[in-house]
């Protein structure tokens, strides 16, 4: 399934959509096509502010379009450039509720040129939802939007 569904991504991206419609258009797919993925999104760092911004994402609205670094899952990954997975949001001290429906959640750091740039975020509402195999594709996936965005020129 999984690599079914970045060849479809990266075929998309090929296509050369508007930026901003391809981040949304990759949050919906995957969101989609992975049942325990309720809700994804991307966050992008502004770093002058030390904050992520919520660029797109598929899912229940959310009100946390700006999150400091440091806070939350997301807000910690955006410091220490590391994968984080968490199998139950209600062990985590640090965690930022979104819903009271998500019950774990994985983080993988966007790299551009070396650069962690921005991230992205997906909640489950089932505990235990992600494994090596999320983390992997997930990385993969962000490897792909990363090619893109180059290639966009895109600026964040």
């Amino acid at each position: 399934m999984y690599k079914s569904l970045l060849e479809h991504i990266a075929q998309r991206l090929n296509q050369n959509p508007d930026p901003q419609e391809a981040l949304g258009w990759v949050c919906a797919e995957i969101q989609q096509k992975l049942p325990a993925y309720d809700w994804v999104g991307f966050y992008f760092h502004k770093p002058e502010k030390k904050e992520l911004h919520l660029k797109a994402f598929a899912g229940k609205p959310t009100d946390h379009v700006v999150i400091p670094f440091g806070k939350g899952i997301c807000g910690q990954v955006a410091l220490s450039n590391q994968n984080f997975v968490v199998d139950d949001v209600s062990e985590q001290d640090n965690y930022i509720a979104c819903s009271i429906d998500v019950k774990s959640e994985i983080v993988v750091p966007l790299f551009m040129k070396g650069k962690n740039v921005g991230q992205i975020d997906v909640d489950s509402n089932t505990a235990l939802a992600f494994d090596k195999k999320d983390e992997v594709f997930l990385v993969e996936a962000n490897r792909l939007i990363a090619a893109y965005l180059l290639r966009s020129k895109m600026n964040f």
